[in-house]
């Protein structure tokens, strides 16, 4: 059975507080070099062929993600 992948960020313009404070600790942690941390939600859908694209798309933005707040990418595995 084909497997789906769904990857859900918080857009840009939307403040990451759970990204800042991976961030900090990694500052914390003595680990140098990483300038910026974006946090999200992966999902692993295991969906028979007949699911479209058209069907992906809709569970992403329906139920995966918030489009307000959020972008999502879909590819299959």
């Amino acid at each position: 059975m084909p497997r789906v992948i769904v990857d859900v960020v918080l857009k840009p313009e939307i403040l990451d507080p759970q990204g800042q404070a991976i961030l900090g600790a990694l500052g914390r942690l003595g680990v140098a070099g990483v300038s910026s941390v974006r946090q999200g939600k992966h999902f692993e859908l295991d969906v028979e062929d007949s699911v479209g694209e058209d069907a992906l798309q809709h569970i992403a933005d329906t139920l995966l993600a918030n489009p307000v707040i959020e972008n999502f990418t879909i590819r299959r595995a």
